[in-house]
């Protein structure tokens, strides 16, 4: 098959237009990524999910079992696969990006928590998709991974519950209960630290187990005390012998700690670089529906603290436009990734110039100023600003289809979904657009077959 045929068949795979007949072809054919496009869409007509489920071959029911976008009762009915290694992998569910997925429901995770394949009960517990009143229900199970995971529903768990985890004869089960309680418990803290020598757990209990003296002061002195330089408990003194430490991490640390004054964190010798990758600082999260912390963050002069009021939905309107001006890329990307209502002209901003993969995606978004594109742009000499154009939802027609017809954009205009019929399927015909049109959700599904027959795809 020509390699335009494939990949016009691979546009095809994820028009949102296409019936349930035309993907039961599609499901037909030799190329795995177009199956597992089809396998991936969202809201699959049930006759498709039944042939995906009855299909012989197990990867493709293994995507689906993976599917961020399969209805989750749908995903559950895999328990039945006859493949162990489909319902593994149904176990680890999805793992999309910055997105929550819905659970499966109950019985699936109960029946999944009781399956006689340890490997598949102990992978069922690592997803963070599992309900807490289940995980509670774990607490005195005779297995040691599940009981270890009960712990992560501790505000759940009854006294006697969460005493039993804390004396637990499996010493995992005892550090994942002393991981909960440890921000109030000094001699827990002390156990973890050196129980955890050597896990990237111990980093969490550095940051915000409560801290004996002793302890802290030891801690303080070690090689690397940038993970305790962050914690709430640290003694002022401490803190300001940290604030002179040769590292330059440590320094930033401590920088960024809640209770300083602007003058005091001015005082401090320590850089954040435009490329440098932090992540939101656990007490501004913790604030995030506090005004008061918020308007702090957001108006100092510290940018870790800025980046980090930039994720907080319950930012006011003024705070909004204040970090939307921000020198700083990532607080005004994060500020558009996060927040619910960024400003729609640093959306397309940040869109256009932007160097951040990431704002690729800000043209999807709700607020993206569509509207009125097609006057600004349609004459640009951008190739970038002229596809925005497109995007208009009062694009006029005649551009529309002056743009088809304009070997500069005629790709572009392809996938339009207002391009009258006739001028798609002109566009389906010739090989340098065929992608772009077999994507077009107005593609009739005659044409759709058609493509399909001139593959070879069985009916």
């Amino acid at each position: 098959m020509a390699d335009h045929h494939l990949a016009a068949l691979a546009y095809l795979s994820w028009n949102p237009s296409a019936p349930a007949d035309v993907l039961l072809r599609l499901l037909k054919h030799d190329d795995r990524a177009i199956r597992r496009n089809v396998v991936q869409r969202r809201g699959l007509p049930v006759e498709v999910v039944d042939a995906i489920l009855a299909d012989p071959d197990r990867s493709l029911r293994m995507d689906f079992a993976t599917s961020e976008n399969a209805d989750p009762a749908q995903r559950g009915r895999l328990l039945d696969d006859p493949s162990p290694r489909v319902i593994l992998v149904l176990a680890v569910g999805p793992t999309p990006y910055r997105k929550r997925v819905e659970p499966l429901p109950d019985w699936a995770y109960e029946r999944l928590l009781a399956h006689p394949d340890g490997r598949i009960r102990c992978e069922t517990v690592t997803s963070h998709a599992v309900p807490a009143h289940l995980l509670a229900g774990l607490a005195d199970h005779a297995d040691g991974p599940l009981r270890k995971a009960a712990c992560r529903a501790w505000d759940t768990l009854t006294d006697d519950a969460r005493e039993a985890l804390l004396h637990d004869e499996d010493l995992d089960v005892r550090r994942a209960a002393a991981l909960q309680v440890c921000r109030q418990d000094a001699e827990r803290t002390a156990w973890l630290v050196e129980s955890l020598a050597n896990s990237w757990h111990r980093e969490t209990v550095l940051r915000h187990g409560m801290l004996s003296r002793e302890l802290a002061e030891r801690l303080v002195a070690e090689d690397d005390p940038g993970a305790v330089a962050a914690n709430p408990c640290l003694p002022p003194d401490l803190v300001r012998r940290l604030a002179d430490h040769p590292d330059p991490r440590v320094r930033l640390a401590v920088s960024a700690r809640p209770e300083l004054t602007e003058r005091e964190r001015a005082a401090i010798d320590y850089t954040v670089g435009p490329e440098d990758r932090l992540g939101v600082l656990d007490w501004v999260w913790d604030a995030r529906n506090d005004p008061e912390v918020l308007r702090r963050c957001a108006t100092s002069a510290h940018t870790w603290l800025r980046r980090s009021a930039a994720v907080c939905p319950g930012l006011e309107p003024d705070l909004v436009e204040l970090l939307s001006r921000d020198e700083d890329f990532a607080v005004r990307l994060l500020l558009c990734e996060f927040h619910p209502e960024p400003p729609p002209e640093l959306l397309l901003d940040l869109y256009l110039h932007g160097s951040h993969r990431a704002v690729m995606i800000l043209a999807a978004h709700p607020r993206f100023p569509a509207a009125g594109l097609a006057a600004r742009f349609a004459d640009s000499t951008d190739p970038e600003e002229r596809r925005l154009a497109l995007t208009d939802p009062d694009l006029p027609a005649e551009t529309l289809a002056e743009f088809a017809r304009d070997p500069a954009r005629r790709r572009a205009a392809a996938r339009h979904p207002r391009l009258p019929v006739p001028l798609i399927r002109g566009l389906l015909d010739d090989p340098e657009t065929a992608c772009a049109a077999a994507g077009n959700p107005s593609l009739p599904a005659r044409d759709m077959h058609r493509l399909l027959d001139g593959a070879g795809v069985p009916a």
